[in-house]
């Protein structure tokens, strides 16, 4: 029985991708801080390493014996030096799984372009080419905004559609994005595991779709009931002043929000499909965007807060108006 290690566990895509390597007949380790986070439905059938990924014990008591280890950890927070504080975890896990002889890294990373990244995608980018540097076959998996209810990206998606029916939104929602749905997103993490020893690689993995995020939005709209949105966009809005916006209109804090803002300013489309051919696509295909949005909704309502119109629109305002001013007052 082959052993697969899982960082981030507690985390969206970690706490799916356990289950789905248990079903594959993996042995799953787990390293978190804290036990008492992990999901109850299969916290018993996994074995659990309480600890840091940044300290050199935990690290060896958490990849020793292991034939695959996933990296799902980055920062999404923004607070102090991130970029150092994640270039330092994937140094130091890169090379303890060389000192373990682990057989395989398999990275979930940010889709992008070439050419000046936001400072949150040039700093995943930068832990997938440690990864890679460090003697063990890495693959670094890119996929953009990930279509599955608990993800932060598509929580971003799903209030901001349904708490503003208009709204004053930044020129970027028209930047071309190609989205995935998680399902897929847990197929190639899966099938990553299996590749041959030789491949040390980043692979980009997207949905059969390219859209802008506005019409994202409108397709979660039609898909999930509501009316069509109104939305007009405006050149004075910065990534960081859009992701106090975001904060101030839906659930997902300023801090989580800016990362994923960050990302929106690029073109993130696919450049090339070959996970796709090396391990087979997700059973009945890649998987629509709108199908995608419609399982993620199973039972669930749009916004189960109903906030209504007006104080939707309300906070869209206040939000673009703090914006707006914040980027007066820096201009002057």
């Amino acid at each position: 029985m082959s052993r697969a290690l899982v960082t981030g566990a507690t985390g969206h895509i970690g706490s799916l991708l356990v289950p789905q390597l248990l079903d594959r007949g993996y042995a799953v380790r787990v390293l978190t801080r804290s036990a008492s986070g992990l999901p109850e439905k299969w916290k018993e059938r996994v074995e659990v390493v309480e600890g840091d990924a940044g300290e050199a014990r935990d690290l060896e008591r958490a990849l020793a014996d292991v034939d695959v280890a996933y990296y799902l950890i980055h920062s999404m927070d923004g607070q102090g030096d991130f970029v150092e504080r994640d270039r330092r975890l994937a140094e130091a896990f890169g090379s303890a799984a060389k000192e373990a002889g682990v057989g395989r890294i398999v990275y979930l990373s940010g889709l992008h372009p070439d050419g000046e990244l936001s400072p949150h995608l040039a700093s995943r980018v930068e832990v997938g080419e440690i990864l890679m540097a460090s003697g063990v076959p890495t693959a670094v998996v890119q996929a953009a905004t990930v279509i599955g209810a608990g993800s932060a990206s598509f929580e971003m998606l799903r209030y901001l559609t349904a708490r503003l029916p208009a709204m004053v939104a930044p020129k970027w929602l028209d930047n071309q994005i190609q989205p995935i749905g998680v399902d897929d997103v847990l197929h190639y993490l899966v099938g990553a595991a299996d590749l041959p020893s030789e491949v040390n690689r980043t692979f980009d993995v997207g949905g059969p779709d390219v859209l802008t995020f506005r019409e994202m939005m409108h397709g979660f709209a039609e898909v999930t009931g509501l009316r069509r949105r109104l939305i007009v966009t405006v050149p004075v809005m910065t990534p960081q002043l859009a992701s106090h916006w975001v904060g101030l209109v839906t659930p997902v804090d300023a801090g989580v929000a800016r990362p994923l803002v960050g990302s929106l300013v690029h073109d993130v489309v696919c450049q090339e499909s070959d996970l796709a051919e090396l391990v087979g696509e997700p059973a009945g295909g890649p998987t629509p965007f709108r199908t995608a949005v419609r399982r993620a909704m199973v039972g669930e309502e749009p916004d189960p807060k109903h906030i209504i119109p007006v104080a939707g629109a309300t906070l869209a305002g206040l939000g673009l108006l703090a914006g707006v001013t914040a980027w007066l007052r820096s201009r002057r």
